[in-house]
């Protein structure tokens, strides 16, 4: 595949030349299979791997359906089928992580856990050890090569719907070069027709939702089976006892229910959570979500950050980011933090609303990815 840089008006192509073996990571659905399907088509040795994680005892069991419909894809495309086990990596590196979080009082990303530790940790690593020259994924993204600075960028997916670069950005160039991201190019409409022109048995399957391969759940009642409910204050902006709420831990800054309000104002608007302390139980309400210095903030830091060319950003220029997935990209600039090059200061031209500790800040230059972090604190 072909396509010209925006950069250079150079051709550039969405992977390295050179090897024909690919494994896929398919997960039974509609967008994993179609890029089997794509990539043999374009000529290439596919092996369909399905990737069998941790769920939790009370949740629906859905991956042994999922693993047979992945079976049924791969046969009607007559390409080879492996199990690979990672439930342990799973449950370690994602609902761990998860649980943590939430009792440190942050709001955490586990998808982007998910991509990094187990699509392009132990799925990428089992794929390059046992001789694959790629991998693929169902993921709406892109990948071209820049060849004026013979890096490959990671680009928002074409159905800016369905974009998922926000939980890529953990991603190198060593993974970016040998990834393809079949689907990338195509709008969801163009996957389910194109599906059923392969006649594929799961063009019509519904897409997943919620939690990375464990699929919707409450995330208050799956915490819950981890961290003990315990009834604390709503408190509003003058500290006042309004309600009460089944544990600090569960919430999020930003959202508006969940919690119960005892105490009626006249206006009978929406609360929003503005603040929480996990010390004292409590969290703080309004019925304005944008108070300075609370719930928003131009200033956020970001820890553990990644650049998925290799190289900082360029602290001269300006670039646009997000704070959440599919929150509206806002112009910034980056500054970097003396002493320790894992942090990054993201100052915004406009307060971001809503600030979430734990939460993804994604920075992009135009459609390219550049990187991002954790957002670790804010003024």
């Amino acid at each position: 595949m072909k396509i010209k840089s925006k950069k250079n008006s150079q051709k550039c192509s969405a992977a390295p030349r050179g090897g024909r073996k690919v494994f896929v990571a398919i997960s039974g659905g509609v967008d994993s299979s179609l890029s089997a399907a794509l990539l043999k088509g374009q000529g290439y040795d596919v092996t369909g791997v399905f990737i069998k994680v941790w769920q939790p005892d009370f949740v629906e069991c859905v991956w042994r359906e999922d693993r047979l419909d992945a079976m049924r894809v791969c046969a009607k495309l007559g390409i080879k089928f492996l199990t690979l086990d990672l439930e342990k990596e799973y449950k370690r590196e994602v609902v761990d992580y998860m649980i943590s979080e939430y009792k440190a009082g942050k709001t955490p990303n586990p998808d982007v856990n998910c991509n990094k530790y187990i699509k392009f940790g132990g799925f990428f690593d089992f794929a390059m050890k046992s001789g694959a020259d790629f991998v693929a994924t169902g993921h709406y993204a892109r990948i071209e090569k820049n060849e004026e600075t013979d890096t490959y960028e990671l680009l928002a997916g074409k159905d800016k719907s369905k974009d998922q670069s926000y939980f890529l950005w953990n991603l190198t160039q060593k993974h970016l070069s040998r990834t393809f991201f079949p689907v990338g190019n195509l709008l969801k409409t163009e996957v389910r027709k194109t599906a059923r022109k392969f006649n594929l048995p799961v063009s019509e399957k519904k897409d997943s939702q919620g939690l990375c391969f464990i699929g919707k759940i409450d995330m208050k009642d799956f915490l819950k089976h981890y961290i003990p409910p315990k009834k604390g204050n709503v408190l509003n902006e003058e500290g006042e006892v309004v309600g009460w709420h089944e544990g600090a831990y569960f919430y999020t800054i930003g959202q508006r229910h969940g919690f119960t309000i005892t105490k009626k104002s006249p206006e009978e608007k929406s609360y929003y959570i503005i603040s929480k302390d996990i010390s004292s139980n409590a969290i703080t309400v309004s019925h304005n979500p944008l108070i300075q210095g609370i719930s928003s903030s131009k200033k956020i830091i970001i820890s553990g950050a990644n650049w998925t060319t290799g190289d900082p950003p360029d602290f001269s220029k300006k670039y646009k980011a997000r704070i959440r997935y599919r929150a509206p990209l806002k112009v910034c600039r980056i500054e970097a933090i003396k002493d320790d090059p894992s942090k990054f200061l993201v100052v915004f031209d406009s307060p971001q609303i809503a600030v979430s500790r734990g939460q993804s800040l994604v920075i992009y230059d135009g459609e390219h990815c550049v990187g991002g972090g954790g957002m670790d604190n804010f003024e």
